[in-house]
């Protein structure tokens, strides 16, 4: 609970902080990696750091953390903090990893705000810090203790029993425990870390949603190389993947984690991706398949062209053994190469989507920013729409940034 006292001050000094985030953000992750180099070895995402992501998801989480507590000082942002959460776990952060966060940005506030940054001020956003902080160490704790993880130790090696090529720029990897072990529980949707050393010895982390069902003997994930863009450089992991994984190898991954799972409800669902954000939902289709057969299923999918559809043969194949299953297609090229497909991007006018469904969403921002905006005109309330991201929630950032 925020005090009355510290809530006061947050709110005067709101707008100047939320204000300086970007500057606060840029100047905590230079002094901290300066600092503790260590950090970027495996913990931290390169790529998010050289594309000012993971500061942009940071800055959104602090003030929109700060919205919540003084909206309702004794309220938590649940899926703020669970999405983050589950990134953590994901990667093996713990408590102590808090304070050294603590001390770098506190650092940078001061640097950036000087003279305003009073011992009020500071003990007020101090106070902040830590009702955040100690509401994500006891979700992390919990995971971990469901995972049967030891944060110290998250990690366990697989064998790459199959490599199969679905797209001139993705392939799938089919993986068993090294040890010979039962798998880990995960839930339809959820992702895993996997981590892998880069041609310098750096260790690099990313999550990849499991592409099969949970319930199957071996596990699948489906990797996309991303090309450079933009002037962006490639996605360094997935190339890494990409290019050198074959069967027999040996990959390091993560207990599954995520806060997007499928639900066991029996109310219509409405799985839309783009790209490679198909991943997660067919392994929802995969676990729909094997316990819901008769679960009314509309599969929504955007792509460039279907030779790029990765896993388009297993989505049609599991929507065949879905009796109440419907799938619209949307291909910018070479619609007419599959049948059925519409040509352009996604448009679900003259669709008569259920608004009572449940609606999962996975795919570049734009494509979700979108189609949530059609949804909710179409009368699909707010809170059946969840969504899963690749990387740092900018979307959560960038709704719960505050304007100076």
């Amino acid at each position: 609970m925020l005090t009355p006292e510290s809530a006061a001050v947050v709110r005067a000094t709101l707008p100047a902080v939320g204000g300086a985030l970007d500057e606060i953000t840029r100047r905590f992750y230079g002094a901290m990696f300066a600092e503790q180099p260590e950090l970027l070895d495996g913990l931290f995402n390169r790529g998010n750091q050289a594309s000012g992501e993971q500061r942009r998801a940071l800055a959104g989480s602090i003030a929109g953390f700060a919205q919540a507590l003084l909206a309702d000082p004794d309220a938590r942002p649940d899926a703020l903090l669970a999405r983050i959460a589950h990134k953590h776990a994901a990667l093996g952060v713990t408590e102590d990893q808090y304070t050294i966060v603590h001390k770098y940005l506190f650092r940078a506030i001061g640097d950036v705000l000087g003279d305003a940054v009073t011992p009020e001020v500071a003990a007020a956003w101090d106070e902040v810090y830590w009702l955040m902080a100690g509401a994500l160490i006891a979700q992390e704790a919990r995971l971990y203790q469901q995972a049967q993880v030891d944060p110290r130790k998250p990690w366990r090696q697989w064998t790459v029993v199959e490599r199969r090529e679905e797209t001139p720029d993705a392939a799938s990897f089919l993986l068993r425990p090294a040890d010979a072990g039962p798998l880990p529980e995960a839930g339809a949707g959820q992702y895993v870390s996997v981590r892998v050393v880069m041609p310098d010895g750096t260790h690099q982390t990313r999550q990849y949603s499991l592409s099969n069902a949970p319930g199957e003997d071996v596990r699948r994930i489906t990797v996309k190389r991303l090309a450079s863009l933009a002037g962006a450089p490639e996605g360094e992991v997935s190339n890494q993947l990409y290019r050198t994984v074959r069967a027999g190898d040996e990959l390091t991954l993560s207990a599954p984690f995520g806060d997007v799972v499928l639900d066991a409800a029996d109310t219509p669902l409405v799985l839309v991706s783009a790209g490679i954000g198909c991943t997660p939902m067919v392994g929802m289709l995969g676990h729909l398949a094997a316990t819901a057969p008769t679960r009314p299923v509309w599969v929504l999918h955007a792509d460039r062209t279907p030779a790029d559809h990765a896993l388009r043969a297993d989505t049609r194949r599991l929507v065949a053994q879905l009796p109440q299953a419907h799938t619209v297609f949307w291909y910018e090229q070479d619609a007419t190469q599959e049948p059925g497909s519409r040509q352009g991007l996604m448009n679900l006018d003259g669709l008569s989507l259920p608004v009572d469904a449940d609606v999962y969403l996975c795919g570049p921002l734009p494509f979700m920013q979108a189609v949530r905006s059609q949804l909710l005109r179409m009368g699909v309330p707010a809170r059946r729409i969840r969504y899963e991201t690749f990387g740092p929630d900018l979307w959560q950032a960038q709704a719960d940034r505050v304007d100076a």
